[in-house]
This record gives structure tokens, C-alpha cells and sequence, in this order.
């Protein structure tokens, strides 16, 4: 393959130096070829050109004529080859909305505990009325 010159790092749009810096923060990465960049500098502009091409056609953009971030979480939320970015693409909610979850979590935490600590008693019970018979 051949080296890349100056000219040609511009044909792509994100920074080759950030790309380096992430590909290095792997432990598996020792050394880093100036094509495999380029390539991955390449792909990954690809990847994020046709998430938001895919999420502007599916999404409510072409009513409003833009892209928005709830078109792209719904993509990676409804669409099977994006759903590995669901955790990073989250749903937007209200801050009252998320604190009312919280606490309903938390309500239902305690009472699936009282559960459990009724269940084992049942059990010490069980156990105690066992012995007693033998």
C-alpha cells in the first residue's frame, strides 16, 4: 500500500491526531500503520454518514428539514443494526420524568426485598415444623 502524502489525509473530515490518541488508549494497540488510520479515519466517516442519512429519512427531518438528536436515539432505538448504540444514544427524558422512575424503582426495590425476607422466614418456618415432627 502506499504512504499517504499531505494532499491525501484530506480526504477525510475528522482529525487523523484524535483518531490516533482513541485507537491508542487500547491496551491491544501497540503501534499504529498510517493507513490503517486512514482507513479507520475513513469507515468511521462512512458509519456516521449513513446513521444520520438512515435517521433523517426514518425520523420526522424531512418534515422539518433537519436532523435532530431525537431522530438518531430513536434510530438506535428501533432499528436492529444501530442498536448497539442505545446506550449511547439514549432517549431524551425530563429530569421530573427520570426522578419519578427513580423513585418508583426504589419503591419497587424495597418491596421485592420484603418480599424476600418474608419468603426465607416461610422457609425457617418450613424447617423448624420439620424438626419438630421427627
Amino acid at each position: 500500500a502506499a504512504r499517504l502524502s499531505g494532499g491525501e489525509n484530506r480526504l477525510v473530515s475528522l482529525p487523523l491526531s484524535r483518531i490516533r490518541v482513541i485507537m491508542k488508549s487500547s491496551p491491544e494497540v501497540s503501534s499504529i500503520n498510517q493507513d490503517a488510520l486512514f482507513l479507520t479515519a475513513k469507515a468511521t466517516e462512512l458509519f456516521v454518514q449513513y446513521l444520520a442519512t438512515y435517521s433523517y429519512k426514518h425520523g420526522r427531518g424531512k418534515e422539518k428539514n433537519a436532523l435532530t438528536y431525537s431522530d438518531l436515539s430513536h434510530t438506535a432505538e428501533e432499528c436492529e443494526t444501530f442498536q448497539f448504540l442505545a446506550d449511547i444514544l439514549p432517549k431524551k427524558i425530563l429530569a421530573s420524568k427520570y426522578l419519578k422512575m427513580l423513585e418508583k424503582e426504589k419503591r419497587d426495590g424495597e418491596v421485592g426485598e420484603d418480599d424476600e425476607e418474608d419468603e426465607e422466614e416461610e422457609d425457617e418456618d418450613v424447617t423448624v415444623g420439620e424438626d419438630v415432627g421427627s
